[in-house]
């Protein structure tokens, strides 16, 4: 009787994209929690704290990043059959907004969005980067699991609002990346209050909510976005709030936030690295 087959070995397809330190997956277990203004506005707060950033816009069906960057701009293809992101607010950007019509709808099976991903990843010249963030599409699907199986991700930031529906869906996605063994780096509650002229805080879709299923499954809690008219509009009209600086009362949440992900990322690293040992 011959040997029983063995599994497929991923170590060649979960090489590191060359030049890139950190891969950040944001993600999302329902759609309409602000995943991709929250991804924007981290990876600029990462770029102003100093560090060199790059972002991967991966909802292929809907693909905001472009407009809430204020950018239009091509990518250019290299001899090389390679691609230049686009640089914008001091990221250097990808997304298939810039490839294709904004009219135009992505009609793709789960192959094709396989290949796009797989290209974004490894055809893209990402250069040096400290950060890589990723803007995930909603839900546990194809991009997910590719995204997965072909580089290591550094840890995974979930995103939800303090809604109790909002929040079903985050069990969904944690347990998703627990069981492809994906770390997870914390919940952000987007759109955790709004807070009056007068300084009060309202609670309009909860409150609390995220903190205590960050708690439940025993990951940190990244803190609160609140509900701002100027998030909004920054989204809008192309000029993240981030961009403003982290004084800025409406940026605040995302520096905390970024500050949250940058500890949390070195203590990851940290507790990989094993312990040093010294030579006498």
């Amino acid at each position: 009787m011959g040997a029983s087959p063995q599994p497929p070995r991923l170590q060649h397809e979960r090489a590191p994209i060359p030049g890139v330190k950190n891969l950040i997956a944001v993600a999302s277990g329902k759609g309409g929690v602000g995943k991709t203004t929250v991804a924007v506005n981290l990876a600029i707060a990462l770029a102003q704290l100093g560090h060199r950033v790059g972002l991967l816009d991966a909802d292929v069906y809907g693909p905001n990043v472009p407009t809430m960057l204020g950018t239009s701009e091509q990518p250019q293809a290299t001899g090389e059959r390679q691609i230049l992101p686009v640089a914008v607010n001091g990221l250097r950007v990808i997304s298939m907004g810039l490839l294709v019509p904004e009219d135009r709808p992505m009609i793709w099976r789960g192959p094709m969005l396989h290949s796009v991903i797989q290209q974004f990843l490894r055809s893209v010249i990402w250069g040096e980067l400290d950060y890589l963030v990723v803007d995930l599409p909603p839900g546990t699907g194809d991009v997910q699991l590719t995204l997965i199986q072909t580089v290591p991700v550094t840890g995974a930031i979930i995103v939800t609002t303090p809604s109790i529906v909002a929040l079903a869906d985050v069990r969904k996605a944690i347990e998703m990346f627990r069981q492809v063994n994906t770390d997870i780096l914390g919940v952000v509650e987007n759109m955790s209050y709004f807070r009056a002229p007068d300084g009060s805080r309202h609670y309009i879709f909860g409150q609390g909510e995220g903190r205590r299923v960050a708690e439940q499954f025993g990951v940190p809690f990244l803190g609160e976005i609140e509900l701002d008219p100027q998030i909004r509009i920054g989204g809008d009209t192309g000029k993240p709030v981030a961009l403003e600086g982290p004084q800025a009362p409406a940026a605040r949440g995302f520096y905390a936030m970024a500050e949250a992900v940058m500890a949390r990322v070195a203590a990851l690293a940290a507790s990989t690295a094993g312990p040093v040992v010294q030579i006498d």
